[in-house]
C-alpha cells in the first residue's frame, strides 16, 4: 500500500500505540489517534505527529455501539479508512491462587472485552466500510498487536495470554476470509516493552529477570514494535497475510 494510507490506531494516546501513530505519520499516513478516555493525551500525540490531517477519537472499545461511533468518526475525519491497527489492550494481574472468584471473573471479562471482543467488533466495522467503498476493499489492512504470552503462557495474567492467543487466531482467520477481497491481515507478537503498562513489573523485584529473558539483556523500546507494525500497515507484501511476527528480542523462540 505504501505511505499515504488512512489509519485508525486504537489505544494510541500513549505507549506502543503512540509510537505506532508516530511511525505511521512519518511514513506518510494520516492517522486517527484513539484514546479510551483521555482526550488530552490523544490530542498531545496528534499534535506531535509529522504531517497534516490527523485526528482524534475517544471511546471505550468494550462497548459495541462506541466501536461503531469510533469507526464512523474516523471515517468522517479522514474521508475514509484503509487500515485498522488493533493495539488497545489491558494487562492486569489476577493469579488464580491469590484472587477471589468475583475478582477472577471480572478480570477475565474486562480483559476479553478489551483485548479480543472489542477488536473483533472494530475489524467487522472496518471491513464493512472497505467493502462499501466505490473502489472496493482491495488494499485494506488489519494489523493486530498480540503478545508472546499467547504462546508461552502467563501464570499471573492468564486472561491476557488467552485474549492475545484469541487475537492471533482471529487475525489469521481474517487473513483467510479477506484474501479474496485483497485485504491483508497480520499480527505482531511483542515481548515486554518499556511502557507505562509494564512499568510496575520492570521496576519491581522481577525487573532484572524480565530483562534477562532476552540475550540483548533489555526489553523493547516502543518504536521497535512500532516499526514492525508500520511495515505491515504500509509496505509489507500481501504474501505475509496471516503471519504473526515475533518482536521479542529472541526472548521466546518458537
Amino acid at each position: 500500500m505504501g505511505g499515504g494510507g488512512r489509519v485508525l490506531v486504537t489505544g494510541s494516546s500513549r505507549g506502543i500505540g503512540a509510537a505506532i501513530a508516530t511511525a505511521l505519520a512519518r511514513a506518510g499516513c494520516r492517522v486517527v489517534v484513539h484514546a479510551g478516555r483521555d482526550r488530552g493525551a490523544a490530542e498531545s500525540v496528534r499534535d506531535a505527529l509529522q504531517g497534516d490531517g490527523h485526528a482524534v477519537v475517544v471511546g471505550d472499545v468494550t462497548d459495541p455501539d462506541v466501536c461503531a461511533a469510533v469507526v464512523a468518526q474516523s471515517i468522517a475525519a479522514l474521508g475514509g479508512l484503509d487500515v485498522l491497527v488493533l493495539n488497545a489492550g489491558v494487562y492486569e494481574a489476577h493469579p488464580i491462587d491469590a484472587i477471589d472468584y468475583a475478582g477472577w471473573r471480572d478480570a477475565w471479562r474486562r480483559t476479553l472485552d478489551t483485548n479480543l471482543v472489542g477488536p473483533a467488533n472494530l475489524a467487522w466495522l472496518l471491513v464493512d466500510h472497505l467493502r462499501s467503498r466505490p473502489e472496493g476493499a482491495g488494499g485494506g489492512r488489519v494489523v493486530a498487536v498480540g503478545s508472546r504470552g499467547a504462546y508461552r503462557g502467563e501464570p499471573v495474567t492468564a486472561a491476557y495470554a488467552a485474549s492475545k492467543a484469541g487475537l492471533h487466531a482471529m487475525t489469521q482467520s481474517l487473513a483467510l476470509a479477506l484474501a479474496p477481497h485483497g485485504v491483508l491481515a497480520a499480527a505482531v507478537a511483542p515481548g515486554f516493552v518499556e511502557t507505562d503498562m509494564a512499568r510496575s513489573v520492570l521496576e519491581g523485584p522481577d525487573g532484572d529477570a524480565v530483562r534477562a529473558q532476552s540475550p540483548f539483556r533489555r526489553v523493547a523500546q516502543p518504536h521497535e514494535v512500532a516499526d514492525v507494525v508500520t511495515w505491515l500497515a504500509t509496505d509489507a507484501p500481501l504474501w505475509v497475510s496471516g503471519a504473526v511476527l515475533d518482536a521479542n528480542g529472541a526472548s521466546y523462540l518458537r
